[in-house]
């Protein structure tokens, strides 16, 4: 089937097909190699033809993301989105495309990212840094050398200031992120670890010390997203798109009006709010990991729990995949991969527990049934841009 792209009443939108490419460790892969198999290997998943694809949504690589990669692809899109926003970027394209699908200026658009960020430092094709750049609003911050990570501790400290969050408690969650990665085949690191390995570990940025940080993986990951009229041809039951939001905060710390309140708080609202629901109605919880306080921060700003709860709420075992809110349940990227922007890797494995294709990784209702809702939730920079999806089935 081949619809044209029609204009009028908007149109549901599902994903169709999701897919890893080899993630982890990989020596001997470029990035455009595993953008182009991460791409077909959703689109077989899809069941659908290549010539579907009307739309691409593509960043972080070459000098024109989303052209270099349609061509590596063989694409001629009709519709791009080159948005670039940090890890929060695949909700928000996620957003755009469904938005376009729906009012009929695409068909199917294919959101895809790979990366060899570990591979490429293991060969010293590229280094460590300790800044973005240092112009525009930046220059005002960075004489003083923050780090990325260092930005992100600062934060942790206010929490922990004003609510009296532990850090055994933020080390629960990478714990618990450890827990789920146990299960799943394609998680880089699946031994278990304990808080007092987690606080007994080398020291990154105070209070964080190694084991509360992402693991810097090789891999990449595709989503294929496409209107009604294609889910009675695909392979697989579809994913709907129930309702997206994003929001952008500030780049310089002194423009951060609360160091312990995360755009999360504004586009998790807009997409409960567009989806119909509210958050006790989830299933499952994807949530940008890139550093532990990030779980605990950003389950507060959907409405999960209360501002200051968080450390409460995550040290009961409730992100387990058997716990009251099962949260990345592929161990995220403290466990499972962490190419750079993961937030795309959030999607894929909400669609597959909404599927119930996780294997030993599946989350189960009470009731034993398979998950109903999900949300991702991708933050971006040090909390700078958020997005937020909820999907369905």
């Amino acid at each position: 089937m081949s619809p044209a792209i029609r204009s009028g009443s908007a149109r549901r939108v599902a994903v169709v097909g999701v897919a890893l490419s080899d993630c982890g460790r990989v020596d001997d892969a470029t990035p455009y190699a595993l953008h182009a198999q991460a791409a077909r290997r959703a689109l077989a998943d899809s069941g659908l033809s290549r010539d579907v694809i009307d739309g691409i949504a593509s960043a972080g690589l070459g000098t024109l993301a989303p052209v270099e990669v349609a061509e590596y692809l063989g694409l001629r899109p009709r519709w791009v989105d080159s948005t670039s926003v940090g890890g929060a970027t695949w909700e928000v394209m996620a957003a755009h495309a469904t938005d376009a699908i729906a009012a009929g200026r695409a068909n199917a658009v294919l959101l895809v990212y790979g990366s060899t960020a570990r591979a490429d430092i293991k060969a010293k094709r590229r280094t460590s840094n300790l800044s973005f750049g240092a112009r525009g609003p930046l220059q005002f911050e960075v004489p003083y050398g923050h780090s990325l990570i260092a930005k992100y501790a600062m934060a942790a400290r206010r929490h922990m200031h004003e609510y009296g969050t532990t850090l055994e408690q933020l080390a629960s969650v990478a714990v618990q992120a450890r827990a789920n990665a146990a299960t799943n085949p394609d998680a880089m690191f699946r031994d278990p670890i304990t808080v007092d390995e987690v606080l007994d570990g080398p020291m990154i940025a105070d209070p964080f010390t190694k084991l509360h940080c992402c693991i810097r993986s090789d891999g990449g990951c595709a989503v294929l997203l496409a209107a009604e009229e294609y889910v009675a041809d695909c392979a697989s039951a579809p994913v709907w798109v129930l309702g997206a939001g994003e929001h952008v905060s500030h780049t310089t710390m002194s423009e951060w009006d609360d160091f312990t309140v995360s755009p999360a708080a504004v586009s998790g609202r807009l997409a409960f709010e567009r989806a119909g629901i509210t958050p006790d109605e989830i299933d499952v919880a994807e949530i940008y990991d890139a550093f532990t306080y990030m779980t605990l921060v950003t389950l507060e700003d959907l409405g999960f729990c209360e501002k200051g709860e968080g450390g409460p709420f995550v040290e009961k075992g409730r992100l387990l995949r058997d716990g009251g809110l099962p949260t990345n349940t592929d161990g995220g990227g403290l466990s499972a991969q962490h190419p750079g922007m993961r937030g795309l890797f959030l999607l894929v494995e909400a669609v597959r527990q909404l599927r119930g294709q996780a294997g030993d990784g599946q989350v189960r209702r009470p009731d034993g049934t398979l998950p109903a809702l999900a949300v991702a939730s991708g933050t971006g920079g040090w909390f700078c841009s958020s997005g937020t999806v909820v999907l369905g089935r």
